[in-house]
């Protein structure tokens, strides 16, 4: 999947279960979508395990979130929900996908554990996939071309597996971007029974872009430290002095 000069590379999604990704950063992947760059989103299970929905119910949520957000959507097997482990095994399945998806950018859960070790497991594998798809002579990756990223940033799912102390890209979200995440959360019905996650996520990206100046801003943790060639690389800081 090549690119022009002037047309971002594709933004690669990783996620453990059918709503992580609209829950943690769908804001961010609408935005994308609508500015034209290929989103993927990857789902390491079909929440096979959870109270509410069937794997079935909650394959066709997905789904719909993804048309809804303008993305594409696949599953992969990584063990089944709740029982997703951050093996080489699993880092080498999601390399896999990396070398032939071809992004740019790619996004994962954030390695703070929360009440969920799968979030966690998918968050592990990925950063040792990102490496593993660099490497040329991977013997189980050799169908594909090697690829290297550019950089691979976490999404938060909940408060509290942001990492604590560190400073975080905050991606302001337009109006026009809030409503598409919304919808998008909404889709995913079959969790929404006991707890209304689109107004907690709206609230936290609320709060977040009341504190830097702007309406929402969703947080991303960067796994590497930024480089840039000059100042005007750098936005606007979320506090005016």
């Amino acid at each position: 999947m090549s690119t022009s000069p002037s047309e971002p590379g594709p933004l690669l999604v990783f996620a453990a279960h059918p709503d992580d990704a609209e829950f943690g950063c769908g804001g961010i992947l609408a935005a994308e979508a609508r500015t034209g760059r290929t989103v993927h989103l990857v789902v390491g299970s079909r929440g096979e395990s959870g109270s509410n929905g069937t794997p079935e119910q909650r394959t066709e949520e997905a789904k719909a979130a993804a048309v809804i957000m303008g993305v594409s959507v696949e599953f992969l097997d990584l063990g089944g929900d709740s029982n997703i482990e951050p093996s080489r095994e699993n880092a080498r399945k999601l390399a896999a996908v990396i070398r032939r998806v071809k992004p740019t950018v790619v996004f994962a859960p954030t390695l703070v554990t929360d009440q969920h070790p799968d979030h966690t497991a998918v968050a592990v594998a990925t950063r040792d996939a990102a490496r593993l798809a660099r490497y040329g002579n991977v013997p189980e990756l050799k169908r594909e071309q090697p690829h290297a990223i550019e950089h691979l940033f976490y999404y938060a799912i909940t408060p509290d597996t942001e990492p604590r102390g560190e400073r975080p890209l905050l991606f302001t979200i337009d109006e026009i971007d809030v409503e598409t995440w919304k919808a998008a959360m909404s889709a995913h019905a079959s969790q929404l029974k006991t707890r209304n996650y689109v107004d907690l996520q709206i609230m936290r990206a609320r709060l977040k872009g009341e504190n830097s100046g702007c309406g929402h801003a969703i947080a991303l943790f960067p796994n590497d430290p930024l480089r840039i060639h000059g100042l005007s690389e750098v936005g606007m800081g979320s506090r005016r002095f």
